[in-house]
């Protein structure tokens, strides 16, 4: 038994050395500087190891010189100093650990506070929202249910009704005004000494050329110094009387001498003559008319009424079969310009075997359409593209109204 003994002490004694070795390899490297420096942050009472880190921090020197001096500092610290540094780590490293489990931990249970509150609100909201609702439900079908009063409603479409066609009355006539008032003109209203002829010796011809038609009380100037086709310049004429076409003969010649005037003109626009024409479409065959030219009366009888598109310029030259004749021309119907109405007279008086033939051709440029009443206050306003979109907007908002005028009254 006693021999056993040495080799038990052996044993502990190599154990020993195993240890002093592992401890010496663990102890022979100094702690990180850099873990070091935050250990610092949570350490308010350094120890002198500590506080010397802290002087090689605030050196400014670079971190592997700072490392490299702490590092020296350590080796040459005796073992159970080091011993102290190695413990001195581990506490404040614990320290830093707890302090970031805490922080951690109250971060968390802030988070968990502020979704318990969001949550609470949205509930709060929501259930206000459907108290709400239930109440505008139950107050809607629950309101006392208003009465229709049939007059006062009565009265107030019959308003609106009234105010929407006098607007209306006011856009048409505006613009189509010289259609809506063409079947109550009366050429006689604007002229100041319509003469009723029966033969021409009842009154001595006028200085001023005129056109005399007793049927229709019309007795207007003529135009014979208008020398162009232009249509422009023609329809500026009309507003001062009848225009002479310049491509015709005149009153005492053989051919055809063509006089245009206005049938019906929109009022807005200017000029005396704009019903010069009106009534032109009551002449029958056999009636009569008048042109006094150069002191002398001529005397015509109508023997042919048509109309005819615009383009037909054919009826400008020599009526077959015939002498001498005067071809009255205006715009049919009355106040548009689609057809052109057509009444020729022959010279009944005097004598046209005594007329003289033109001596010259006017070299004229032969128009390819026959002049027509002036233009519209709609062409007028809406010639451009501009004004087209304006006119869509008002109509536009006009509409928009109306619709919620009557949607007013769905209750």
């Amino acid at each position: 038994m006693q021999p056993s003994k040495p080799s038990k002490d052996l044993n502990n004694s190599k154990a020993i050395d195993f240890l002093k070795q592992r401890l010496n390899k663990i102890y022979s490297d100094s702690p990180s500087v850099l873990d070091e420096e935050l250990i610092q942050e949570i350490n308010p009472d350094p120890s002198p190891h500590q506080q010397f880190i802290q002087s090689l921090i605030k050196s400014g020197k670079n971190i592997a010189e700072i490392q490299t001096e702490w590092h020296n500092y350590y080796l040459q610290l005796p073992d159970q100093e080091k011993l102290t540094v190695w413990q001195e780590f581990y506490e404040t490293t614990n320290q830093r650990i707890e302090k970031q489990n805490k922080d951690y931990q109250k971060s968390l249970s802030q988070h968990k506070s502020n979704i318990t509150n969001q949550r609470k609100k949205f509930l709060k909201r929501f259930t206000e929202e459907s108290h709400q609702s239930t109440n505008y439900q139950s107050t809607y079908y629950n309101k006392p249910k208003k009465h229709f009063h049939f007059k006062a409603h009565l009265k107030a479409l019959i308003f609106g009704l009234s105010i929407g066609f006098l607007a209306i009355f006011i856009f048409l006539f505006s613009f189509f005004n010289q259609i809506i008032i063409t079947p109550f003109i009366q050429p006689s209203s604007v002229a100041s000494a319509t003469p009723l002829i029966l033969t021409a010796n009842d009154r001595a011809p006028s200085p001023t050329p005129e056109v005399i038609i007793p049927k229709i009380n019309v007795q207007i100037p003529i135009h014979y110094n208008v020398n162009t086709t232009d249509e422009y310049i023609i329809e500026n004429n009309l507003e001062t009387g009848v225009v002479h076409f310049p491509t015709t003969v005149l009153p005492g010649q053989n051919g055809n001498a063509v006089y245009f005037g206005h049938s019906a003109n929109n009022i807005l626009n200017p000029g005396k003559y704009k019903f010069a024409f009106v009534l032109l479409h009551t002449l029958v065959d056999g009636d009569t008319f008048y042109l006094t030219y150069n002191d002398k009366i001529y005397t015509y009888k109508v023997i042919s009424h048509f109309d005819v598109s615009p383009n037909d310029v054919g009826v400008l030259g020599p009526v077959p079969g015939q002498t001498a004749t005067a071809t009255l021309i205006t715009c049919d119907p009355p106040g548009t310009s689609l057809y052109r109405l057509i009444v020729i007279g022959k010279q009944i008086y005097p004598n046209p075997n005594n007329n003289t033939t033109p001596k010259t051709v006017n070299n004229f440029q032969i128009p390819t359409k026959l002049p027509s009443n002036g233009p519209s206050l709609f062409s007028t306003v809406f010639s451009s593209l501009t004004n087209k979109i304006i006119g869509v907007l008002i109509a536009a908002v006009f509409i928009v109204v109306t619709i919620k005028w009557l949607y007013s009254f769905r209750d």
